[in-house]
């Protein structure tokens, strides 16, 4: 896990970053979930292994990490069951898809009529992260809430993408090219959103990267607060 996604956890979300490692099924989910007051599914080089949404595995969708895969997908449906609230980002995002029952595109480049959203060949991560594209938020929908605007510019690092929306997900935002970059869980018991750009990075230098940890922070701290009360 990169420092950027732990520093966004603790500089914008107020809160104390743990990492999980990816023991798969060496661990149990239901007791980590039970745990812990939020998680983030963070973004990673690997993809979800295709066979995880009914596809088979080919060289285009390498590198894999079944460990990882073992870990979040079980992860992802203990904490929308427990009501943890859940920021997925890139990959993460990918995952949240996956554990609900849709499916991926492996390489959206090569889909025709969509842009180029891998990473920039470029040795400076500005401008690897630097604003790629526009994203139109869905009206009236949880981003264009937190975003009090109906477009925002981010990022784009990634090479995969949503194929089929899974029926327990909502868009929530859109790139020019149809890309799906944003989504929220439909009857979420707690916060529960996802991204396919990546708003950690320099997340303090970004009007809504702000905005979007400061509401999973707060949605954490409201977790916390009633897990103590259950303690009581």
């Amino acid at each position: 896990m990169g420092d950027k996604y732990a520093r966004a956890v603790a500089v914008a979300a107020n809160g104390i970053p743990l990492v999980i490692p990816a023991f798969g099924s060496l661990q149990d989910a239901a007791e980590i979930a039970h745990s812990i007051d939020g998680l983030v599914l963070t973004g990673s080089p690997s993809n979800v292994h295709p066979e995880r949404y009914g596809r088979e595995a080919t060289s285009e969708a390498e590198p894999h990490d079944v460990e990882r895969d073992d870990t979040t997908l079980p992860l992802i449906d203990e904490a929308l069951e427990q009501g943890v609230p859940l920021l997925a980002i890139c990959r993460g995002m990918q995952e949240l898809n996956v554990a609900l029952g849709g499916t991926l595109h492996v390489e959206v480049h090569e889909l025709p009529g969509r842009d180029d959203h891998r990473r920039p060949d470029h040795d400076d991560p500005d401008v690897q992260y630097g604003p790629r594209h526009p994203v139109a938020l869905t009206p009236s929908g949880e981003f264009e809430r937190l975003a009090a605007k109906s477009e925002i510019e981010v990022n784009s690092l990634h090479w995969q993408a949503i194929d089929e929306l899974a029926d327990g997900l909502a868009v929530e935002a859109v790139a020019p090219d149809g890309t799906i970059e944003g989504v929220r869980v439909k009857g979420a018991r707690a916060f529960a959103l996802g991204v396919q750009w990546h708003p950690e990075y320099k997340v303090m230098e970004n009007e809504f990267s702000k905005r979007l940890f400061a509401a999973f922070g707060d949605a954490a701290r409201a977790r916390a607060a009633e897990r103590s009360r259950g303690s009581d």
